[in-house]
């Protein structure tokens, strides 16, 4: 592949319109969170509730990603997208409705969380495969990056808006100003002259959707095609043990680090995570590609990645650990988004969105175990070590998957 002019995506109009959408969407995503957490915290003050809103995030996700992949193989991506936007705003339009009724139950709460997060399976799942289809190989690593860099500006901006929102029009009218975020997204997407019905080098036949056989059968499909298999297997081993699951728990490692308020100490680890993988993303793509694309650099950028989490488990100054995040949050997205880029490059046209519904599994679906291997096993030693063991685990798995395809 040629070296990359920098920013090299945003040159097709298409692509900007679409990124756009995509970080409106992913921020609406983070405000809603951070309204209904906070209105279900101080209305039930349930942990299991809180528990639930996490499981309820990712479990759509490990059962039904391939499912929805199968879908994208069958019918039109910008349908299936625009189902699932349009799931997202009427989410929030629902807890609108419950805050200013004022009758908002617990089990009105669990269907909401429950389809937000089948709302973000259709939509992330059906936005991967359309992006392919909107740059094609030659744009698609600079696009995956500045995906994954606009997805991580939208967290960190987020919960800022959700913030301003309550603060400025409460609660209420903040989730109803929050559905006007999904509108442009499902306003472009009717005309969008891309997906499969606009292809004309690949006859792409409608195969039937079989549900949970889908998995298997995409497992025997991809197992031929060694690249595949191996950013997977990478990608899910990193959900597995580590996922996002340290985030959750940053209160307790500021608390432990201690370096004046711990409110404070909590928000600059947090920001310093955002801020890595947002210089990366900027840095990859102003120098066009910093790293060359492939499977080697993969293993490298995820080891990295390990062992500033290892670093910062075991680390007792503050500044140090702020910096060690940093290094994770930068080698995170530089890792994530290179081996999503290679799932996207070779998975074959026929079942592109079987084989992005299976990465999606793996790599969403199975952060929910992340909360066992971090969290419960923290309960029981400490957050330090089950973060260390967790990460070390992934390190262990990644070099060893480099020593096979050595």
């Amino acid at each position: 592949m040629k070296n990359q002019k920098a920013f090299d995506a945003l040159s097709l109009p298409g692509y900007r319109i679409f990124l756009l959408t995509f970080m409106l969407t992913m921020m609406a995503d983070n405000v809603e969170h951070v309204i209904s957490y906070y209105v279900i915290f101080q209305k039930f003050k349930s942990p299991a509730l809180a528990g639930f809103a996490i499981i309820s995030h990712w479990v759509p996700y490990l059962f039904f990603s391939v499912y929805v992949g199968s879908l994208n193989d069958r019918f039109d991506s910008r349908r299936l997208i625009q189902i699932g936007g349009a799931l997202f705003a009427v989410v929030s339009a629902g807890w609108g409705y419950f805050f200013v009724t004022d009758t908002l139950q617990m089990y009105h709460a669990m269907i909401l969380l429950t389809l937000h997060g089948i709302s973000g399976v259709f939509w992330m799942t059906s936005s991967q495969v359309l992006l392919y289809d909107i740059v094609g190989a030659e744009h698609l690593p600079s696009a995956v990056r500045l995906m994954s860099t606009v997805r991580y500006l939208a967290v960190f901006i987020g919960p800022g808006v959700g913030s301003i929102l309550m603060l400025g029009v409460g609660s209420t009218m903040g989730m109803f100003i929050n559905t006007a975020f999904y509108l442009p997204l499902l306003l472009w997407l009717i005309r969008a002259p891309y997906g499969r019905n606009y292809r004309t080098s690949v006859d792409i036949p409608k195969r039937p959707v079989k549900g949970l056989a889908d998995i298997l059968e995409t497992f025997r499909d991809v197992r031929p095609i060694p690249i595949l298999v191996t950013m997977i297997a990478i990608t899910g081993a990193a959900s597995f043990f580590v996922g996002n699951s340290y985030q959750a728990q940053m209160p307790e490692f500021a608390a432990d680090l201690g370096n004046g308020n711990p409110g404070t100490a909590y928000s600059v680890l947090l920001s310093a995570d955002a801020a890595g993988a947002l210089l990366a993303g900027i840095l990859l793509e102003s120098k066009g590609g910093i790293f060359k694309l492939r499977a080697s650099n993969v293993f490298i950028l995820g080891i990295c990645w390990g062992l500033s989490l290892l670093g910062f488990a075991l680390m007792r100054y503050y500044y140090f650990a702020i910096a060690l995040l940093f290094c994770a949050g930068f080698f995170e997205l530089s890792f994530s988004s290179m081996a999503q880029t290679l799932v996207q490059m070779y998975a074959p046209d026929k079942i592109r969105g079987r084989v992005l519904g299976l990465y999606n599994m793996v790599g969403s679906g199975f952060r929910l175990f992340s909360g066992i291997t971090v969290g419960l096993v923290g309960s029981l030693m400490t957050i330090h070590t089950s973060l260390a063991l967790a990460a070390l685990a992934f390190i262990i798995v990644v070099a060893l998957y480099a020593k096979a395809t050595s």
